[in-house]
C-alpha cells in the first residue's frame, strides 16, 4: 500500500508523526509552497523567506535519506496556489491508498483538512502532533471543570509530569516561579553578547530573490536575514544561547535598550515553531546548564517557564476556545490600528524602536511586544482583530496557535480574562524604568498632560476611565481605581478629552497616509 504523507511548512521535524512509519520504497512525501499561505495575512518578507527556505532544506534532507519528495515550488507554472487543490492534484498524480497528515497548528488549516477525504476520494488519517509536552486532549483534561485556567497551575503539572527542574517531588530551589528575580533594568554598563546569525546559503538566496519579486511590497526588510533554516544551524543557535545568553537571560528578560533588540534572549522561537528544534531538547539543554553550574536557576526557570509553561498553555487555550476565540472583544475596542505600526514613523521613541527592529529582523522580544506595541494598542482601544493580524504578519515566529492567545489574552485583554488576571496596561513610567528610550524621546515621560506629555501617561488613565464599568472590580486594579476615585469629574473629562484628541489625530493621519493592509 502506498501512502501520500503531507508535511506542512511548520512541521519540519524528522520525527513528525506523519513520517513515523514511512516506507521509502512505497511512500511519497508531499510538500507545497502556495500563495494562499504567503498571503492570508501579508507576512513579513523575512518570515516568508524563513519558511520557504526551511521547507526546501528539509526536503533536501529527506531526499538524502532516500525519501521520495513531491515538492511543489511557489513559482511552478501549474501551482494552483492552494493547499487543498495541491493535495487533490498530488492524489491524482500518485494514486495513493491513503493520505497521512499531522494535525496542523492553525484552525483554518484543520478546516481544510476535514474536506480532503471527500475531495480526493481517498482516506485521510490525521495524527496527533507529538512535538508538544501536552497533547490537545491532555490540556482539555486539565482544563475541564476548572472555573479558572491559571498558567501557573498548568506549568506545575507539566514540571512534575516531565520531571523538569525537579528535585524529587519538589521544585528545584524550593519555589516554582522565580519571576520576581527577573525584572531588572539593564545597567548602562552592561556588555551584550554578539548574537549568532547565519549567512544565507544558495538555497536561501534563491528564496530571497523569489520573495523580493513576489512579495516586495510586504512589510519589512529582507537584507539582514540571518535566521537558521536547517536543523544543523538551529542546533548551533541553541548552543550559542546556552553558552552566551542564558546566564543573564533571567535578570534582564524584561529590559529594553535602544538599538539592541536581541539582548540576552534566545532567538530560538522561529526554529522551534518550524520544527527545527524540539521543546524537549531546548528545556533539557537549559536544565543541563543549571545542573552544571553554567547558568543560575532564576534564568533557567524563567526560560523553561516560557516553553514548558506558557507555550504549551497558549496552545491549549487556542485549541480549546477556537473558532469563536478569534473574534473576542471584551473591552469593545473600536479604533483602527494606527498607520505607524506599518511605517514606524512616530515621535514615540519606544514604539519607533520596537517597530523598527520588527521591520529589520521580523523580531522584537516579548516585553517590546507586550508592554510597548501591545500596551499602546490596549490603551488606544484598537480593534483586537487588527492588532492580532498585525502580530501574525510581522514576526518570524508567529503562527496563529501561539500568537493569537498571546495577543487577545495578554496584550489587549480581548478575552476578558480567560488567560490573564488583569490587563497589562501601563503608563510611560514602566517603559522609562525598563529601558533607555525615554531620555531622547520627543515627549517627556515625567509630564502627565499637555502637548509634551508622554501619550502613554494620559492614555493609561483614559483607558481606566473608559473601562471603569468592566474593570473597577478587578482586585489587581484596586490601587489605580482608588486613585481615580479621588479625581474630580472635571479632571476625568480633561484626561479623556486629551486622549481622544490624540487618538483622533492618529485616525486622521491613517486616512491620508495609512497602510490599509
Amino acid at each position: 500500500m502506498s501512502v501520500l504523507r503531507v508535511i506542512l511548512g511548520d512541521q519540519l521535524s524528522s520525527d513528525i508523526s506523519a513520517l513515523a512509519d514511512l516506507d521509502p520504497a512505497r511512500d511519497i512525501v508531499l510538500m507545497m509552497e502556495v500563495m494562499e499561505e504567503c498571503t492570508y495575512v501579508r507576512h513579513h518578507q523575512q518570515k516568508i523567506v524563513l519558511v520557504l527556505s526551511a521547507m526546501r532544506h528539509f526536503a533536501d534532507e529527506l531526499r538524502e535519506r532516500g525519501v521520495r519528495v513531491d515538492y511543489v515550488p511557489l513559482d511552478a507554472l501549474d501551482n494552483s496556489g492552494h493547499l487543498t487543490s495541491e493535495v487533490q492534484r498530488a492524489v491524482l498524480r500518485h494514486a495513493p491508498d491513503r493520505v497521512v497528515v499531522t494535525e496542523p497548528g492553525e484552525w483554518r488549516v484543520q478546516a481544510m483538512m476535514e474536506d480532503w477525504a471527500a475531495l480526493t476520494d481517498t482516506p485521510v488519517e490525521r495524527r496527533d502532533d507529538g512535538r508538544f509536552f501536552a497533547s490537545r486532549a491532555r490540556f482539555a483534561a486539565w482544563a475541564g471543570g476548572r472555573r479558572r485556567w491559571l498558567m501557573e497551575h498548568f506549568y506545575r503539572e507539566m514540571r512534575r509530569e516531565h520531571d523538569i527542574l525537579m528535585v524529587g517531588d519538589q521544585p528545584a530551589g524550593g519555589e516554582w516561579n522565580l519571576d520576581a528575580q527577573n525584572r531588572k533594568p539593564l545597567p548602562a554598563s552592561a556588555v551584550l553578547p554578539g548574537r549568532l546569525r547565519f549567512a544565507p546559503d544558495a538555497t536561501t538566496r534563491a528564496v530571497m530573490a523569489l520573495v523580493a519579486r513576489r512579495f516586495g511590497d510586504h512589510f519589512g526588510e529582507i537584507e539582514e536575514f540571518g535566521w537558521p533554516v536547517n536543523r544543523r544551524d538551529a542546533l548551533r543557535a541553541l548552543q550559542d544561547f546556552i553558552e552566551r545568553g542564558l546566564q543573564h537571560f533571567g535578570d534582564y528578560q524584561d529590559a529594553m535598550r535602544a538599538g539592541a533588540p536581541f539582548l540576552f534572549h534566545s532567538l530560538l522561537a522561529p526554529a522551534l515553531n518550524l520544527g527545527l528544534l524540539s521543546a524537549g531538547e531546548i528545556c533539557e539543554a537549559a536544565e543541563g546548564a543549571w545542573r552544571s553550574g553554567a547558568a543560575p536557576l532564576n534564568a533557567v526557570e524563567g526560560f523553561v517557564r516560557q516553553i514548558l509553561g506558557w507555550r504549551e498553555y497558549v496552545r491549549g487555550v487556542y485549541w480549546t476556545l477556537m473558532p469563536e476565540y478569534e473574534w473576542r472583544n471584551a473591552l469593545n475596542a473600536k479604533r483602527s490600528l494606527p498607520a505607524f505600526y506599518w511605517t514606524g514613523e512616530t515621535p514615540m521613541r519606544c514604539l519607533r524602536e520596537a517597530i523598527g527592529s520588527t521591520a529589520r529582523y521580523a523580531y522584537s522580544h516579548h516585553i517590546q511586544r507586550l508592554m510597548v506595541t501591545g500596551n499602546f494598542a490596549l490603551l488606544a482601544g484598537v480593534v483586537p482583530r487588527e492588532i492580532e493580524r498585525w502580530y501574525l504578519a510581522v514576526y518570524a515566529d508567529a503562527f496563529e496557535w501561539v500568537e493569537m492567545p498571546n495577543t487577545l489574552g495578554m496584550a489587549v485583554f480581548a478575552d476578558g480574562g480567560d488567560m490573564a488576571s488583569k490587563p497589562y496596561a501601563a503608563s510611560g513610567a514602566y517603559i522609562d524604568r525598563m529601558s533607555d528610550f525615554c531620555p531622547a524621546c520627543t515627549y517627556d515621560v515625567k509630564q502627565k498632560t499637555g502637548s509634551k506629555a508622554c501619550p502613554f501617561n494620559y492614555l493609561y488613565w483614559a483607558f481606566l476611565i473608559r473601562n471603569e464599568g468592566r474593570l473597577s472590580g478587578n482586585p489587581r486594579l484596586a490601587m489605580p481605581y482608588r486613585t481615580l476615585a479621588g479625581w474630580t469629574q472635571e479632571r476625568r473629562a480633561e484626561i479623556h478629552a486629551e486622549a481622544e484628541a490624540f487618538l483622533d489625530g492618529l485616525e486622521e493621519n491613517r486616512n491620508t497616509t495609512g497602510d490599509e493592509r
